[in-house]
């Protein structure tokens, strides 16, 4: 079967990808195309969908750049191709060859490309990195390596939608605390809970931050479960554990 894969054409001609999850070796809960190495599927499943990745990428495996995501707002500057994965949950690099990808199952994977100044960045921003500052932080990086903001392009990738986002309110007490403006992104659900936007929160993030364009693909991973996977899906099913879906950029 092959993969799957949405671009954008906001992003220019840089080789890109949002891969969904068909077309992959996993099977059970993972079936498809599961890339995430910090899951219990079968090593070897993952390691044939991270080969496929790369030759659709059109990279060898070893220049699949991958970060250890924690959440933060941490940003790596990638120069080489290396098997270590630094703590953090952005990448940038400029140099030709090395494909930059994001594990995801319901945060945002957002992929970043500057094509004049041939830069380009990815990231794993869920609503704590964003609420930090990592979609900030990698246009600055990207800055550091020549890019220019009005010049770069951002877009949002498969992601739970607010339909789909149940939070308690805790959660929208936290937003209120940093900027009582982000009462924008909670609509009201049942029973004293809230809907959360968090798609609408990084456009607005990046747009504030001064990214020349930025956009979201529309897809929800929660609400279609034939493409996508979603940690929030596989929770409410009291399943096990949860596929992670890949998104890569590469000059």
């Amino acid at each position: 079967m092959t993969l799957e894969i949405l671009t954008s054409d906001l992003l220019g001609p840089v080789r890109h990808g949002f891969f969904t999850r068909r077309g992959g070796a996993s099977s059970g809960i993972y079936h498809g195309l599961n890339c995430g190495l910090g899951s219990t599927d079968q090593r070897e499943a993952v390691r044939i969908n991270r080969t496929r990745v790369a030759a659709a990428m059109e990279v060898p495996p070893e220049n699949l750049s991958a970060v250890h995501q924690v959440h933060s707002a941490d940003v790596a500057v990638i120069t080489e191709p290396s098997q270590d994965r630094p703590r953090a949950d952005a990448m940038v690099t400029n140099v030709p060859g090395l494909a930059l990808s994001i594990l995801t199952a319901d945060c945002q994977p957002v992929l970043f490309s500057d094509p004049e100044a041939g830069v380009i960045g990815a990231a794993h921003a869920g609503w704590r990195g964003t609420l930090d500052g990592v979609l900030e932080a990698t246009l600055e990086a990207m800055e550091g390596l020549g890019a220019r903001r009005e010049n770069t392009a951002a877009v949002i990738g498969p992601t739970i939608s607010q339909r789909a986002y149940e939070v308690g309110p805790e959660f929208f007490e936290d937003f209120m605390m940093q900027d009582e403006r982000y009462a924008r992104f909670f609509a009201s659900g049942e029973g004293g809970r809230y809907l959360f936007d968090l798609p609408g929160l990084g456009l607005h993030k990046l747009r504030e931050a001064g990214a020349g364009a930025a956009e979201w693909t529309r897809h929800c991973t929660y609400s279609d479960p034939e493409k996508f996977f979603s940690y929030r899906r596989a929770t409410h099913a009291k399943e096990a554990d949860y596929g992670r879906l890949i998104s890569c950029i590469r000059l």
